[in-house]
């Protein structure tokens, strides 16, 4: 495991920076996660959302439906990385955290989020509490979801 000691009083091996990529308009794939679903209220209004919210990170709109119930998955071209469902609960909230490839993108997407009715949860900027070079901007989605977009350099 990457960052892990080898004992007790061995010394930490750092891990290595996920650098932003500079690209033009075209996010690269470089996610780890295959996918990940939420439950929403009112697929409808998430999904109006999503679509507004995501745009600035490259995401579009792909829709399935499967034994009757309809999902709504985003992603890049035909990959939907990102779902929500009804068949989900939506009492709990989750934290999905979106990656950006340059730091223009999550200041949009902040915007943008704001903009189709998210609530404010952390403006963009640095968050060196969490590491250096984490550039990230948070917010509420209409179900309560914590939703972030993060730029690694």
């Amino acid at each position: 495991m990457l960052g892990a000691a080898a004992g007790p009083g061995a010394a930490r091996t750092p891990r290595p920076r996920r650098p932003c990529v500079y690209s033009r308009d075209v996010p690269r794939r470089r996610i780890v996660i295959d996918h990940v679903t939420v439950g929403v209220s009112d697929l409808a209004a998430s999904a109006g959302f999503y679509v507004e919210a995501l745009l600035p990170l490259g995401f579009s709109q792909i829709t399935r439906w499967r034994a009757g119930i309809v999902e709504v998955e985003f992603g890049l071209e035909e990959a939907p990385d990102f779902a929500i469902s009804t068949a989900y609960g939506a009492g709990s909230p989750a934290h999905v955290a979106f990656a950006a490839d340059r730091r223009e993108q999550v200041d949009a997407f902040h915007q943008a989020a704001l903009s189709a009715g998210a609530r404010d949860n952390g403006p963009p900027g640095l968050r060196p509490e969490y590491r250096g070079g984490y550039y990230a901007a948070f917010v509420l989605d209409p179900d309560g979801h914590n939703i972030e977009a993060v730029c690694r350099f």
